[in-house]
Protein backbone atom coordinates (compact mmCIF):
# COMPACT_ATOMS: atom_id res chain seq x y z
CA UNK A 1 0.00 0.00 0.00
CA UNK A 2 1.06 3.64 -0.75
CA UNK A 3 3.26 5.26 2.17
CA UNK A 4 1.77 9.10 1.47
CA UNK A 5 -0.85 10.26 -1.35
CA UNK A 6 -0.77 13.41 -3.12
CA UNK A 7 -4.26 15.10 -3.73
CA UNK A 8 -4.11 17.00 -6.77
CA UNK A 9 -8.12 18.60 -6.64
CA UNK A 10 -10.11 21.06 -4.09
CA UNK A 11 -13.16 20.97 -1.94
CA UNK A 12 -15.44 18.34 -0.64
CA UNK A 13 -14.08 15.71 -3.10
CA UNK A 14 -10.02 16.56 -1.72
CA UNK A 15 -11.89 16.13 1.67
CA UNK A 16 -13.14 12.52 0.93
CA UNK A 17 -10.00 11.45 -0.33
CA UNK A 18 -8.36 12.70 2.80
CA UNK A 19 -10.72 10.47 4.80
CA UNK A 20 -9.98 7.30 2.57
CA UNK A 21 -6.95 7.45 2.90
CA UNK A 22 -6.70 7.92 6.89
CA UNK A 23 -8.76 4.88 6.95
CA UNK A 24 -6.39 2.63 4.86
CA UNK A 25 -3.31 4.25 7.12
CA UNK A 26 -1.96 6.67 3.91
CA UNK A 27 -0.82 9.77 4.89
CA UNK A 28 -1.61 12.49 3.08
CA UNK A 29 -0.36 16.13 0.79
CA UNK A 30 -3.02 18.26 -0.90
CA UNK A 31 -1.72 20.80 -2.93
CA UNK A 32 -3.96 24.49 -3.07
CA UNK A 33 -4.18 27.80 -4.72
CA UNK A 34 -3.61 30.63 -2.90
CA UNK A 35 -7.33 31.63 -2.96
CA UNK A 36 -8.08 28.29 -0.93
CA UNK A 37 -5.69 28.21 1.87
CA UNK A 38 -8.38 28.56 4.35
CA UNK A 39 -10.07 25.31 2.77
CA UNK A 40 -11.18 22.98 5.04
CA UNK A 41 -8.93 19.97 2.78
CA UNK A 42 -5.88 22.14 3.55
CA UNK A 43 -6.61 22.29 6.82
CA UNK A 44 -6.97 18.24 7.78
CA UNK A 45 -4.02 17.35 5.36
CA UNK A 46 -0.82 15.37 7.02
CA UNK A 47 0.88 17.95 4.98
CA UNK A 48 -0.16 21.26 2.17
CA UNK A 49 2.16 22.53 -0.67
CA UNK A 50 0.57 25.93 -2.19
CA UNK A 51 1.12 25.92 -6.25
CA UNK A 52 0.11 29.25 -7.22
CA UNK A 53 -2.17 31.63 -7.96
CA UNK A 54 -6.24 31.46 -8.09
CA UNK A 55 -7.12 31.09 -11.64
CA UNK A 56 -6.83 26.75 -12.13
CA UNK A 57 -4.44 26.91 -15.14
CA UNK A 58 -1.87 28.50 -12.88
CA UNK A 59 -2.46 26.11 -10.19
CA UNK A 60 -5.10 23.52 -10.22
CA UNK A 61 -4.34 23.00 -14.15
CA UNK A 62 -0.18 22.83 -13.58
CA UNK A 63 0.88 19.77 -14.44
CA UNK A 64 5.02 20.90 -13.80
CA UNK A 65 3.65 22.03 -10.08
CA UNK A 66 2.17 19.41 -9.52
CA UNK A 67 4.66 17.20 -9.98
CA UNK A 68 7.30 18.93 -8.40
CA UNK A 69 4.77 19.00 -5.12
CA UNK A 70 4.60 15.35 -5.64
CA UNK A 71 8.08 14.63 -5.66
CA UNK A 72 8.80 17.49 -2.68
CA UNK A 73 6.16 15.18 -0.39
CA UNK A 74 7.43 12.17 -1.32
CA UNK A 75 4.31 11.14 -2.43
CA UNK A 76 4.10 7.37 -4.02
CA UNK A 77 0.88 8.57 -6.00
CA UNK A 78 -1.55 10.93 -6.78
CA UNK A 79 -5.29 11.02 -6.77
CA UNK A 80 -6.89 13.60 -9.11
CA UNK A 81 -10.23 13.52 -8.21
CA UNK A 82 -12.80 14.56 -10.57
CA UNK A 83 -12.40 17.61 -12.62
CA UNK A 84 -9.12 19.43 -13.47
CA UNK A 85 -6.83 16.62 -14.51
CA UNK A 86 -8.45 13.88 -13.66
CA UNK A 87 -9.48 13.05 -17.29
CA UNK A 88 -5.83 13.94 -18.55
CA UNK A 89 -4.10 11.64 -20.42
CA UNK A 90 -0.93 13.83 -20.75
CA UNK A 91 -1.17 13.67 -16.95
CA UNK A 92 -1.55 10.20 -16.17
CA UNK A 93 1.60 9.46 -18.27
CA UNK A 94 3.81 12.08 -17.07
CA UNK A 95 3.20 10.36 -13.45
CA UNK A 96 4.06 7.43 -15.21
CA UNK A 97 6.93 8.56 -16.02
CA UNK A 98 7.70 10.70 -13.04
CA UNK A 99 7.53 6.71 -11.04
CA UNK A 100 3.98 7.83 -9.56
CA UNK A 101 1.09 5.86 -9.78
CA UNK A 102 -1.79 7.83 -11.17
CA UNK A 103 -4.95 6.97 -8.90
CA UNK A 104 -7.08 5.47 -12.29
CA UNK A 105 -6.73 4.01 -14.84
CA UNK A 106 -3.64 4.31 -17.70
CA UNK A 107 -3.24 7.16 -19.90
CA UNK A 108 -3.99 4.97 -23.09
CA UNK A 109 -7.62 4.12 -21.74
CA UNK A 110 -8.00 8.01 -20.91
CA UNK A 111 -7.53 8.98 -24.14
CA UNK A 112 -9.24 6.49 -25.86
CA UNK A 113 -12.18 6.96 -23.69
CA UNK A 114 -11.84 10.59 -23.94
CA UNK A 115 -12.16 10.51 -27.51
CA UNK A 116 -15.78 10.48 -28.12
CA UNK A 117 -15.89 8.87 -31.62
CA UNK A 118 -12.45 5.93 -30.73
CA UNK A 119 -14.76 5.24 -27.41
CA UNK A 120 -18.12 4.72 -30.16
CA UNK A 121 -16.43 2.35 -31.84
CA UNK A 122 -14.66 0.75 -29.09
CA UNK A 123 -18.26 -0.37 -27.88
CA UNK A 124 -19.15 -1.90 -31.20
CA UNK A 125 -16.30 -3.74 -30.90
CA UNK A 126 -17.23 -5.10 -27.32
CA UNK A 127 -21.41 -5.26 -28.88
CA UNK A 128 -22.79 -2.50 -26.85
CA UNK A 129 -25.31 -0.41 -28.64
CA UNK A 130 -24.38 2.95 -29.92
CA UNK A 131 -26.31 5.77 -30.65
CA UNK A 132 -26.40 6.07 -34.71
CA UNK A 133 -23.91 8.24 -35.50
CA UNK A 134 -20.79 9.18 -37.31
CA UNK A 135 -17.76 6.71 -36.79
CA UNK A 136 -15.33 9.66 -37.78
CA UNK A 137 -14.51 13.05 -36.56
CA UNK A 138 -15.90 15.74 -38.69
CA UNK A 139 -14.22 19.60 -39.61
CA UNK A 140 -15.96 20.58 -42.72
CA UNK A 141 -19.79 21.27 -42.29
CA UNK A 142 -20.53 20.35 -45.64
CA UNK A 143 -20.01 17.18 -44.38
CA UNK A 144 -21.78 17.57 -41.59
CA UNK A 145 -24.65 17.90 -43.21
CA UNK A 146 -24.42 15.13 -45.31
CA UNK A 147 -23.97 13.21 -42.62
CA UNK A 148 -26.82 14.70 -40.70
CA UNK A 149 -29.61 13.85 -43.85
CA UNK A 150 -28.49 10.53 -43.89
CA UNK A 151 -29.09 9.98 -39.89
CA UNK A 152 -32.09 11.90 -39.81
CA UNK A 153 -32.73 15.00 -38.08
CA UNK A 154 -33.13 15.82 -35.42
CA UNK A 155 -29.29 15.64 -34.07
CA UNK A 156 -26.79 16.48 -31.87
CA UNK A 157 -23.72 17.57 -32.74
CA UNK A 158 -21.30 16.84 -30.05
CA UNK A 159 -17.49 17.67 -29.51
CA UNK A 160 -15.13 14.62 -30.46
CA UNK A 161 -12.75 15.85 -26.99
CA UNK A 162 -16.12 17.01 -25.39
CA UNK A 163 -17.67 16.54 -21.59
CA UNK A 164 -19.43 19.03 -19.62
CA UNK A 165 -21.80 19.88 -22.87
CA UNK A 166 -19.52 22.22 -24.22
CA UNK A 167 -19.47 22.02 -27.71
CA UNK A 168 -22.91 20.82 -28.09
CA UNK A 169 -25.74 21.81 -29.92
CA UNK A 170 -29.14 20.29 -31.04
CA UNK A 171 -30.22 20.52 -34.60
CA UNK A 172 -33.16 19.91 -36.12
CA UNK A 173 -33.03 20.90 -39.35
CA UNK A 174 -30.57 21.36 -42.30
CA UNK A 175 -31.26 25.12 -42.37
CA UNK A 176 -29.87 24.88 -38.73
CA UNK A 177 -26.45 23.02 -39.23
CA UNK A 178 -24.02 25.37 -40.92
CA UNK A 179 -24.12 28.33 -38.08
CA UNK A 180 -24.79 25.82 -35.03
CA UNK A 181 -21.48 23.79 -36.54
CA UNK A 182 -19.85 26.64 -36.49
CA UNK A 183 -20.42 27.92 -32.54
CA UNK A 184 -19.81 24.43 -31.69
CA UNK A 185 -16.51 24.07 -33.51
CA UNK A 186 -15.17 27.38 -32.04
CA UNK A 187 -17.13 26.11 -28.39
CA UNK A 188 -14.95 23.22 -28.46
CA UNK A 189 -11.74 24.53 -29.51
CA UNK A 190 -12.21 26.98 -26.97
CA UNK A 191 -12.53 24.23 -23.80
CA UNK A 192 -10.59 21.66 -25.20
CA UNK A 193 -8.38 22.95 -27.72
CA UNK A 194 -9.63 20.71 -30.65
CA UNK A 195 -12.47 21.87 -32.40
CA UNK A 196 -13.36 17.71 -34.48
CA UNK A 197 -17.08 17.46 -34.01
CA UNK A 198 -19.25 14.37 -34.31
CA UNK A 199 -22.94 13.30 -34.85
CA UNK A 200 -25.48 11.60 -33.36
CA UNK A 201 -29.29 10.80 -33.43
CA UNK A 202 -30.90 12.73 -30.75
CA UNK A 203 -32.78 10.66 -28.94
CA UNK A 204 -36.59 12.57 -27.51
CA UNK A 205 -37.76 11.97 -24.47
CA UNK A 206 -34.34 9.72 -22.91
CA UNK A 207 -33.35 8.96 -19.72
CA UNK A 208 -29.55 9.22 -18.60
CA UNK A 209 -28.83 6.10 -16.52
CA UNK A 210 -24.92 5.82 -16.26
CA UNK A 211 -23.52 2.35 -14.28
CA UNK A 212 -20.62 2.63 -12.01
CA UNK A 213 -17.73 0.32 -12.68
CA UNK A 214 -14.74 -0.75 -11.04
CA UNK A 215 -11.28 -2.49 -12.77
CA UNK A 216 -8.21 -3.79 -11.05
CA UNK A 217 -5.13 -4.69 -12.97
CA UNK A 218 -6.12 -8.24 -12.59
CA UNK A 219 -8.26 -8.36 -15.47
CA UNK A 220 -11.69 -8.34 -13.46
CA UNK A 221 -14.28 -5.67 -13.74
CA UNK A 222 -17.41 -5.26 -12.14
CA UNK A 223 -20.33 -2.98 -12.31
CA UNK A 224 -22.16 -1.61 -8.51
CA UNK A 225 -25.29 -1.06 -10.17
CA UNK A 226 -26.78 2.43 -11.85
CA UNK A 227 -27.58 5.96 -10.99
CA UNK A 228 -30.63 7.60 -13.03
CA UNK A 229 -29.05 11.39 -13.85
CA UNK A 230 -31.86 12.82 -15.84
CA UNK A 231 -32.57 15.52 -13.76
CA UNK A 232 -29.98 18.22 -15.30
CA UNK A 233 -29.66 21.28 -16.75
CA UNK A 234 -27.88 22.76 -19.69
CA UNK A 235 -26.42 19.11 -19.19
CA UNK A 236 -25.15 19.32 -15.96
CA UNK A 237 -26.56 17.13 -13.49
CA UNK A 238 -28.16 18.60 -10.23
CA UNK A 239 -29.86 15.38 -8.92
CA UNK A 240 -28.86 11.88 -9.23
CA UNK A 241 -30.36 8.43 -7.62
CA UNK A 242 -30.13 4.68 -7.40
CA UNK A 243 -31.79 2.80 -8.58
CA UNK A 244 -33.01 3.88 -11.62
CA UNK A 245 -36.84 4.24 -11.10
CA UNK A 246 -37.04 3.25 -14.80
CA UNK A 247 -35.41 0.06 -14.62
CA UNK A 248 -36.47 -3.44 -14.22
CA UNK A 249 -33.89 -6.05 -12.98
CA UNK A 250 -33.87 -8.00 -16.23
CA UNK A 251 -32.89 -4.32 -17.78
CA UNK A 252 -30.64 -3.60 -14.93
CA UNK A 253 -28.62 -7.11 -15.34
CA UNK A 254 -28.81 -6.72 -19.57
CA UNK A 255 -27.36 -3.00 -19.19
CA UNK A 256 -24.85 -3.59 -16.02
CA UNK A 257 -23.72 -6.59 -18.29
CA UNK A 258 -22.89 -4.55 -21.39
CA UNK A 259 -21.16 -1.72 -19.53
CA UNK A 260 -18.64 -4.84 -18.11
CA UNK A 261 -18.04 -5.68 -21.75
CA UNK A 262 -17.36 -2.42 -22.70
CA UNK A 263 -14.84 -1.68 -20.01
CA UNK A 264 -13.38 -5.56 -20.00
CA UNK A 265 -12.70 -4.57 -23.84
CA UNK A 266 -9.66 -1.80 -22.83
CA UNK A 267 -8.19 -4.04 -19.81
CA UNK A 268 -9.98 -1.06 -17.44
CA UNK A 269 -8.13 -0.33 -14.44
CA UNK A 270 -10.15 1.96 -11.37
CA UNK A 271 -13.46 3.57 -11.23
CA UNK A 272 -15.74 4.51 -13.87
CA UNK A 273 -19.25 5.16 -15.61
CA UNK A 274 -20.64 3.76 -18.05
CA UNK A 275 -23.29 6.66 -19.72
CA UNK A 276 -26.50 5.68 -21.27
CA UNK A 277 -29.22 6.71 -22.64
CA UNK A 278 -32.45 4.97 -22.30
CA UNK A 279 -35.51 5.67 -24.60
CA UNK A 280 -39.14 4.93 -23.75
CA UNK A 281 -39.28 1.75 -25.17
CA UNK A 282 -36.74 0.09 -22.82
CA UNK A 283 -33.91 0.48 -25.50
CA UNK A 284 -30.52 1.40 -24.70
CA UNK A 285 -27.47 3.14 -26.30
CA UNK A 286 -24.11 3.88 -25.19
CA UNK A 287 -23.61 7.69 -24.49
CA UNK A 288 -20.23 8.08 -22.93
CA UNK A 289 -17.64 6.94 -20.43
CA UNK A 290 -16.08 9.03 -17.44
CA UNK A 291 -12.74 7.69 -16.50
CA UNK A 292 -12.96 9.14 -13.26
CA UNK A 293 -14.73 8.98 -9.66
CA UNK A 294 -18.02 11.08 -10.57
CA UNK A 295 -19.42 13.74 -8.41
CA UNK A 296 -22.25 11.22 -7.68
CA UNK A 297 -20.50 8.22 -6.62
CA UNK A 298 -21.70 8.34 -2.98
CA UNK A 299 -25.00 7.40 -4.14
CA UNK A 300 -23.97 4.41 -5.16
CA UNK A 301 -21.72 3.99 -1.95
CA UNK A 302 -24.94 4.35 -0.25
CA UNK A 303 -26.64 1.94 -1.57
CA UNK A 304 -24.01 -0.83 -2.55
CA UNK A 305 -22.01 -0.03 1.13
CA UNK A 306 -18.49 0.11 -0.67
CA UNK A 307 -16.43 2.83 -0.33
CA UNK A 308 -15.43 3.64 -3.83
CA UNK A 309 -12.73 5.98 -3.28
CA UNK A 310 -11.02 3.46 -0.84
CA UNK A 311 -11.17 0.89 -3.70
CA UNK A 312 -9.83 3.08 -6.24
CA UNK A 313 -6.55 3.40 -4.08
CA UNK A 314 -6.16 0.02 -3.69
CA UNK A 315 -6.72 -0.98 -6.93
CA UNK A 316 -4.30 1.81 -8.24
CA UNK A 317 -1.62 -0.11 -5.38
CA UNK A 318 -2.12 -3.49 -7.55
CA UNK A 319 -5.08 -4.79 -4.67
CA UNK A 320 -7.64 -7.54 -6.39
CA UNK A 321 -11.12 -5.72 -6.30
CA UNK A 322 -13.04 -6.71 -3.29
CA UNK A 323 -16.57 -6.15 -4.60
CA UNK A 324 -18.32 -9.22 -6.39
CA UNK A 325 -19.34 -10.13 -9.78
CA UNK A 326 -23.19 -9.44 -8.35
CA UNK A 327 -23.34 -6.62 -6.04
CA UNK A 328 -26.70 -6.17 -4.16
CA UNK A 329 -28.50 -2.97 -4.26
CA UNK A 330 -30.14 -2.09 -0.72
CA UNK A 331 -32.79 0.37 -0.57
CA UNK A 332 -32.81 3.79 -2.24
CA UNK A 333 -30.45 7.10 -2.38
CA UNK A 334 -30.84 10.20 -3.72
CA UNK A 335 -27.75 13.38 -4.54
CA UNK A 336 -28.66 16.34 -4.53
CA UNK A 337 -26.03 18.98 -5.92
CA UNK A 338 -25.93 22.19 -3.67
CA UNK A 339 -24.56 25.13 -5.84
CA UNK A 340 -23.33 28.80 -5.21
CA UNK A 341 -25.64 30.29 -7.59
CA UNK A 342 -28.99 32.35 -7.96
CA UNK A 343 -31.81 30.38 -9.01
CA UNK A 344 -33.71 33.43 -9.67
CA UNK A 345 -31.32 34.82 -12.05
CA UNK A 346 -30.41 32.21 -14.66
CA UNK A 347 -28.24 30.55 -12.17
CA UNK A 348 -25.72 32.92 -11.40
CA UNK A 349 -22.97 31.72 -9.58
CA UNK A 350 -23.00 33.91 -5.99
CA UNK A 351 -19.56 33.63 -4.73
CA UNK A 352 -19.19 35.74 -1.18
CA UNK A 353 -18.40 34.67 2.67
CA UNK A 354 -21.06 32.20 4.17
CA UNK A 355 -22.49 33.82 7.33
CA UNK A 356 -24.50 31.11 8.97
CA UNK A 357 -23.95 27.14 7.95
CA UNK A 358 -26.07 24.49 9.54
CA UNK A 359 -26.01 21.05 7.31
CA UNK A 360 -28.88 18.42 8.30
CA UNK A 361 -28.63 15.59 10.02
CA UNK A 362 -30.71 12.73 11.30
CA UNK A 363 -31.00 8.90 9.94
CA UNK A 364 -30.00 8.08 6.72
CA UNK A 365 -28.74 11.82 5.95
CA UNK A 366 -24.90 12.82 4.28
CA UNK A 367 -23.44 15.80 3.63
CA UNK A 368 -20.33 16.06 1.75
CA UNK A 369 -18.62 19.77 1.83
CA UNK A 370 -15.72 21.74 2.44
CA UNK A 371 -17.35 24.68 3.84
CA UNK A 372 -17.70 26.51 6.86
CA UNK A 373 -19.58 29.43 8.85
CA UNK A 374 -17.04 32.40 7.38
CA UNK A 375 -15.82 30.99 4.63
CA UNK A 376 -15.45 32.59 1.76
CA UNK A 377 -16.60 30.99 -1.48
CA UNK A 378 -14.47 31.60 -4.30
CA UNK A 379 -15.24 33.25 -7.69
CA UNK A 380 -12.80 31.02 -9.79
CA UNK A 381 -13.92 27.40 -9.58
CA UNK A 382 -17.02 25.33 -9.85
CA UNK A 383 -20.00 26.64 -7.77
CA UNK A 384 -20.74 23.18 -6.28
CA UNK A 385 -20.50 23.90 -2.41
CA UNK A 386 -21.94 20.83 -0.96
CA UNK A 387 -23.81 17.47 -1.80
CA UNK A 388 -27.04 16.37 0.06
CA UNK A 389 -26.93 12.74 0.21
CA UNK A 390 -30.01 10.49 1.71
CA UNK A 391 -31.01 6.97 1.56
CA UNK A 392 -34.33 5.44 2.48
CA UNK A 393 -35.66 1.92 2.45
CA UNK A 394 -37.44 3.03 -0.61
CA UNK A 395 -37.56 5.80 -3.11
CA UNK A 396 -40.92 7.75 -1.45
CA UNK A 397 -39.17 7.37 1.87
CA UNK A 398 -35.67 8.52 0.29
CA UNK A 399 -37.35 11.45 -1.19
CA UNK A 400 -39.25 12.49 1.67
CA UNK A 401 -36.02 12.74 3.75
CA UNK A 402 -34.44 14.72 1.30
CA UNK A 403 -36.93 17.14 1.21
CA UNK A 404 -37.27 17.68 5.36
CA UNK A 405 -32.83 18.02 4.77
CA UNK A 406 -33.33 20.62 2.38
CA UNK A 407 -35.63 22.59 4.14
CA UNK A 408 -33.13 22.10 7.35
CA UNK A 409 -29.74 23.23 5.47
CA UNK A 410 -29.63 26.71 6.21
CA UNK A 411 -27.00 28.39 4.26
CA UNK A 412 -27.13 32.24 4.19
CA UNK A 413 -24.83 35.20 3.18
CA UNK A 414 -25.02 34.07 -0.07
CA UNK A 415 -27.51 32.37 -2.66
CA UNK A 416 -27.59 28.64 -3.40
CA UNK A 417 -29.87 26.17 -5.38
CA UNK A 418 -31.67 24.37 -2.18
CA UNK A 419 -35.34 26.31 -3.03
CA UNK A 420 -34.85 24.91 -6.55
CA UNK A 421 -33.76 21.47 -5.47
CA UNK A 422 -37.04 21.50 -3.10
CA UNK A 423 -39.25 22.71 -5.89
CA UNK A 424 -38.11 19.79 -8.01
CA UNK A 425 -38.43 16.92 -5.47
CA UNK A 426 -42.01 18.47 -4.79
CA UNK A 427 -42.52 17.97 -8.85
CA UNK A 428 -45.27 15.42 -9.54
CA UNK A 429 -43.46 14.32 -12.08
CA UNK A 430 -40.17 13.63 -10.48
CA UNK A 431 -42.14 11.81 -7.54
CA UNK A 432 -44.26 9.67 -9.65
CA UNK A 433 -40.38 8.64 -11.66
CA UNK A 434 -41.96 9.75 -15.08
CA UNK A 435 -39.60 11.96 -16.67
CA UNK A 436 -36.51 12.18 -18.74
CA UNK A 437 -33.84 14.48 -19.57
CA UNK A 438 -35.97 17.23 -20.54
CA UNK A 439 -37.70 17.73 -17.43
CA UNK A 440 -36.07 20.85 -16.32
CA UNK A 441 -36.76 22.68 -19.38
CA UNK A 442 -40.29 22.56 -18.56
CA UNK A 443 -40.17 22.70 -15.12
CA UNK A 444 -38.88 26.29 -15.72
CA UNK A 445 -41.00 27.13 -18.13
CA UNK A 446 -43.94 26.42 -16.06
CA UNK A 447 -42.66 28.20 -13.06
CA UNK A 448 -41.06 26.25 -10.26
CA UNK A 449 -42.94 28.46 -7.87
CA UNK A 450 -46.28 26.80 -8.43
CA UNK A 451 -44.43 23.33 -8.96
CA UNK A 452 -45.33 22.31 -5.32
CA UNK A 453 -49.12 23.20 -5.50
CA UNK A 454 -49.96 20.93 -8.52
Amino acid sequence: MFQRVLIANRGEIALRIIRACRELGIRTTVVHSEADRDSLHVRFADDDVCIGPPPARDSYLNIPRIIAAAEIAGADAIHPGYGFLAENAEFAQICERSDIVFVGPTAEQIGRMGDKVAARRTMVEADVPVIPGTEEAITDPRFARKAAEEIGFPVMIKAKAGGGGKGMRVVRSAEELEPLFATARAEAEAAFGDGSLYIEKLLERARHVEFQVLGDRHGRAVHLGERDCSIQRRHQKLIEESPSPALTPELRAEMGAAAVRGVSAIGYVGAGTVEFLLDRDGRFFFLEMNTRIQVEHPVTEEVTGYDLVKEQIKVAAGEHLSVPDDVELRGHAIECRINAEDPDNDFKPSPGTITTFHPPGGPGVRVDTHVYTGYAVPPYYDSLIAKLIVRGSTRDEAIARARLALEMFVIEGIHTTIPFLHGVLDHPDFRSGDFDTRFLEGFEKRGRKGAAAQ
